[in-house]
């Protein structure tokens, strides 16, 4: 059976610069399109929608 492995110091800075990167990547994101990014679900439907504009769901309802 592996051993369970604890987080170190140098995995949670990891962490953290990637938690902070992706926020900062976010607001300049929402300054070029000029309105904030969906939030959650709506974020999730919103990328999952293809060229067509029709969503994953709406597509296999069809």
């Amino acid at each position: 059976m592996p051993k369970r492995q604890e987080p170190t110091a140098e995995g949670d800075a990891s962490a953290k610069a990637l938690i902070e990167s992706t926020k900062k990547e976010e607001r300049r994101i929402e300054r070029q399109k000029g309105s904030p990014l969906a939030k959650g679900a709506k974020r999730v439907e919103e990328r999952s929608k293809s060229s067509d504009g029709k969503s994953a769901g709406d597509k296999q309802k069809s």
